[in-house]
């Protein structure tokens, strides 16, 4: 991963972004590795959250995607530096030991996000994206009260903890689910939007036909390059329409 990380960088900034490469930060001690691309001054910010492999070169394809319309991204490590779990028991135990410590999830995400902004990102025009465990993970990042335009979860996990709701949101959702997804159901996507709505929230949510969960992930198996094209056409419009200004 570090060489795709190398070609990212020179293959940016000859593109015109002004900051590109591996950040190292630090959180209650514990060393981290995120990822960022700083576009111009005032360029909105999109906050990009991993799936449970940690984060890896989708996350840092995503990345160049949205730089090269004039974004900046810091792509968030919720693990820690060096933390890039290949085996399904370590990824269970990794997002296991942040789903049942929602302080700590919030804790490192709102860490990145002040480390976004020492890097120049603008941290009164951020977008929270997220992929997959990244979803459940900026879910959890509205629900905090977060100061957000928009928060945006991908095949995302869509639960809402015991003790939580949405009143304290301050973003714009947007929801993008595969109706043929087995890891979240169709009854969890539609409870999340009666949460929504009862809690007075601004929310899109769109269910893809016949997509299945990580329908997003290139080369993956489950892979689905209409729901993808269809679902990033979306999410790049509801980009421009949030965080403009």
């Amino acid at each position: 991963m570090k060489m795709a990380w190398i070609l990212a960088l020179f293959g940016l900034v000859w593109g015109g972004v002004s900051q590109a490469g591996p950040v190292s930060y630090s959180v209650d001690g514990q060393a981290f590795e995120g990822f960022y691309l700083g576009s111009n001054k005032q360029a909105p910010l999109v906050l990009l959250v991993h799936d449970w492999d940690g984060l890896t070169d989708y996350e840092v394809k995503r990345a160049e995607m949205l730089a090269a319309l004039g974004y900046s991204v810091f792509a968030v490590d919720l693990f820690g530096a060096g933390v890039r779990p290949t085996e399904m028991e370590e990824r269970k135990r990794l997002t296991g030991a942040l789903y049942q410590d929602r302080p700590r999830m919030r804790t490192l995400l709102m860490a990145a996000l002040t480390e976004a902004g020492r890097l120049g990102g603008r941290l009164d025009n951020v977008v929270a994206l997220g992929y997959c465990f990244g979803g459940a993970a900026v879910l959890e990042l509205a629900r905090s009260g977060a100061d957000l335009k928009g928060v945006v979860s991908v095949h995302g996990g869509l639960a809402t903890p015991p003790g939580q709701d949405y009143k304290q949101t301050k973003a714009s959702l947007l929801i993008q689910h595969g109706s043929a997804d087995q890891a979240v159901s169709l009854t969890e996507f539609a409870t999340l939007i009666g949460e929504l709505e009862a809690a007075g929230v601004t929310h899109e949510a769109t269910s893809y036909s016949g997509a299945p969960h990580a329908f997003s992930v290139f080369g993956g198996a489950n892979y689905r390059a209409d729901a993808d094209a269809k679902s990033w056409q979306r999410f790049t419009a509801f980009l421009g329409e949030v965080s403009k200004g």
